[in-house]
């Protein structure tokens, strides 16, 4: 199965199976290794992500420090309850996203949402129990299960990253459309994952010029 193989030997395999990646693969090297985030961090990882939903980096890290801050250096679900709607909103969180970030606490306090079981979970299931939360969509889930759970065959097709740097690759007068890429996706079976993240240093490296 291809998640098993080191990163070298997958950077192989995503050329044999798309030679237009062979010059980018040539560039940048292999894809890093993917390790799953402690179990203690998942649930930190996704109040961040809800914080970066929609915002530029700069003032998305700015805003998610002053909830550090305000959760004395732990963002938990038990923190961000006593903190409370008011503060949250105070510090620069949006009303949606405050209401978010409470939501995602009870439904981890009460079971609802299973960040212990996640890593036993499918893609599909950890999903699911994401997209049940207040706020976080199928890109959030994805970004989630790339990131923090370290799956390998994730397909982000939305993502205008992905997109952009997919048509860079291909030399595509016009932007790659979410169904073409998602089709697309079928041929890195067990390896796109890795495929989104060369995407992404594709518009890197076209931004670098």
């Amino acid at each position: 199965m291809p998640e098993h193989l080191a990163p070298q030997e997958r950077a192989t395999l995503i050329a044999r199976r798309d030679p237009a990646f062979r010059r980018l693969i040539k560039a940048v090297g292999p894809p890093p290794p993917r390790r799953s985030a402690p179990v203690a961090d998942r649930f930190s990882n996704l109040a961040r992500s809800i914080t970066f939903q929609l915002l530029a980096t700069k003032a998305a890290d700015t805003i998610h420090q002053r909830v550090i801050d305000l959760c004395q250096g732990d963002v938990s679900p038990e923190s961000l309850v006593s903190v409370g709607h008011a503060n949250l909103r105070n510090v620069g969180l949006s009303n949606a996203k405050a209401a978010a970030m409470l939501d995602l606490a009870a439904r981890v306090s009460d079971g609802r949402v299973r960040l212990a079981r996640h890593g036993r979970m499918s893609d599909e299931e950890v999903l699911a129990d994401v997209v049940s939360v207040r706020g976080l969509g199928p890109w959030t889930a994805q970004m989630y299960l790339m990131h923090t759970l370290a799956r390998h065959d994730v397909w982000p097709a939305s993502d205008l990253g992905v997109r952009h740097g997919w048509s860079l690759v291909h030399d595509l007068e016009e932007m790659v459309s979410v169904a073409n890429l998602h089709a697309a996706g079928s041929l890195f079976d067990g390896l796109r994952s890795d495929v989104a993240w060369y995407c992404w240093e594709a518009v890197h490296l076209f931004r670098a010029k």
